[in-house]
């Protein structure tokens, strides 16, 4: 038995009215026989605010509750879930779990070992109720003034707070029990400027694991506020992108975000234990050029990906994937871990009760090199320099990527030339991890604002690496009579 809470383990249940022993019986007896399976309960409270032109344009608070029951038999899941928690409503989620179809023989079941129970990575206060909400929307409030006194130019502000506080408990057929408590906050700011008819925009946010406390102090809003102007002061400046094939150095912290969509997705067990990823039966072999080491870590402090257990009750840890260019291992869930006879690391996650879990990451992150960051730019002779990204596109199966960058510069001579604007990224995670020429010594972790979408689900996730020079992207842009 397991409890990472401080919380009463009876928590649930007072709060429900459900009774334990009865709820753990239907458990063990839904599950007889399979695989694996859990119960995993959830209570979860969160609101939204946001300040745009001047005024509160939304403002939501929601309480979520449920419950969702699987069993797992060879690859097939059965698994039903409800709103409603009662044993009544458990007991007829269990006759739908039990029958689930027996297409073919199980395969030897893996003895999953649980890790000792970790300490918890982040406190249990609920954030919604640590300040007032008149106290919020002040704080947008400001920050719209801020904004709007420091630059004529400014247009339009937007100013979001957001908040959660999740109770999750996950009970197994043996009577294994775990339970968490998720605090989750996230201020965000866009600023759109305006000169002669010309319009840009730049955002900046930050988020983790704990109070509200930290994220809306003046000095921490005010730099929020200050680099989403500045972003968007650097795009009003911005000149058609070149196109064509050339060197880019990524620059520090959220830019791992490329490398979360073209390699991480592709190192999750799902996809290889499929076969229908790029790095599928490769583990030994060189899949990045020396000295790239990549981690998935769950277990960094107070972190937006961080959980001090998964969503299958699992202790998160830090898992090696690539290590000096040489692919080690994939993120497991509990499932696809048995199945490819690998170790569980902790990534198995979902959206919800009402959602399957499966292997996801949490803060995926690469190593830091040697290298002067400075020196990476020095060194191009004519290139980008990416040092914000937007959105992008991957093919999972054969690594393809599209990304936009939302602050670029042109680099000509080892001299940064000017902003450039519709840059876009276009290439292959496994190539572009084998034309990395150098690394600086400036590993960042993005400030807390990710979330991850995958087949129909989204968790919150970070992403993180130092500067990097890769030898050769292709660069989509808008200024062809540049791309000599």
């Amino acid at each position: 038995m397991g409890n990472t809470s401080s919380l009463s383990h009876n928590w649930f249940f007072n709060h429900s009215g459900m009774n334990r022993d009865k709820v753990e019986r239907i458990v063990a007896d839904s599950l007889a026989g399979m695989d694996d399976g859990e119960l995993f309960l959830e209570y979860a409270q969160s609101e939204s605010l946001v300040y745009d032109d001047g005024r509160i344009k939304n403002a939501n608070f929601d309480t979520t509750q449920g419950f969702g029951l699987r069993s797992v038999y060879g690859e097939n899941s059965g698994f039903a879930h409800s709103t409603q928690l009662s044993e009544a409503a458990i007991a007829r989620a269990a006759h739908t779990v039990k029958a689930i179809a027996r297409y073919e023989a199980s395969p030897k079941s893996i003895p999953l070992i649980p890790n000792a129970h970790p300490e918890p990575l982040y406190g249990e206060g609920n954030p919604i109720h640590d300040v007032e909400f008149a106290e919020k929307v002040a704080l947008l409030a400001a920050i719209d003034a801020y904004v709007r006194a420091k630059e004529p130019l400014v247009k339009q502000v937007s100013a979001s707070l957001s908040g959660e506080w999740q109770v999750v408990e996950v009970i197994r057929a043996t009577g294994e029990r775990h339970m968490d408590v998720r605090p989750l906050v996230r201020l965000n700011v866009s600023v759109i400027v305006e000169r002669d008819g010309k319009m840009e925009s730049g955002s900046s946010g930050a988020g983790g694991r704990k109070p509200y406390g930290e994220f809306i102090a003046e000095h921490h809003w005010k730099a929020q506020a200050d680099e989403a102007l500045r972003q968007a002061l650097v795009n009003l400046e911005a000149k058609p992108a070149p196109a064509g094939e050339m060197m880019v150095v990524l620059g520090p912290g959220w830019p791992g975000v490329l490398l979360h969509e073209a390699v991480g997705h592709g190192l999750e067990g799902d996809f290889n234990r499929k076969g229908a990823s790029a790095f599928s039966g490769r583990i030994g072999e060189r899949v990045a050029a020396k000295g790239v080491t990549v981690v998935d870590d769950g277990t960094l402090y107070e972190r937006r990906g961080s959980l001090t257990i998964d969503d299958e009750g699992t202790p998160t840890s830090q898992t090696v994937l690539i290590e000096d260019g040489i692919l080690k291992g994939y993120m497991q869930d509990r499932m696809n871990a048995r199945l490819m006879g690998m170790a569980t690391t902790g990534n198995g996650r979902r959206e919800s009760y009402a959602h399957l879990p499966m292997p996801r990451m949490t803060n995926t992150y690469m190593l830091a090199g040697t290298e002067d960051p400075q020196s990476l730019i020095s060194s191009l002779k004519r290139g980008i320099y990416a040092a914000n990204f937007g959105g992008g596109q991957v093919d999972i199966t054969s690594g393809k990527f599209v990304f936009s960058a939302s602050e670029a510069y042109l680099v000509e001579n080892g001299k940064i030339k000017h902003p450039v604007k519709g840059a876009t990224l276009i290439g292959s995670g496994p190539e572009v991890m084998q034309r990395i020429l150098a690394i600086g010594n400036d590993l960042e972790l993005d400030h807390g604002i990710g979330t991850c979408g995958k087949n129909g689900q989204s968790v919150p996730v970070g992403v993180g690496q130092p500067s990097l020079l890769i030898e050769k992207i292709t660069v989509g842009g808008t200024d062809m009579a540049d791309a000599a």
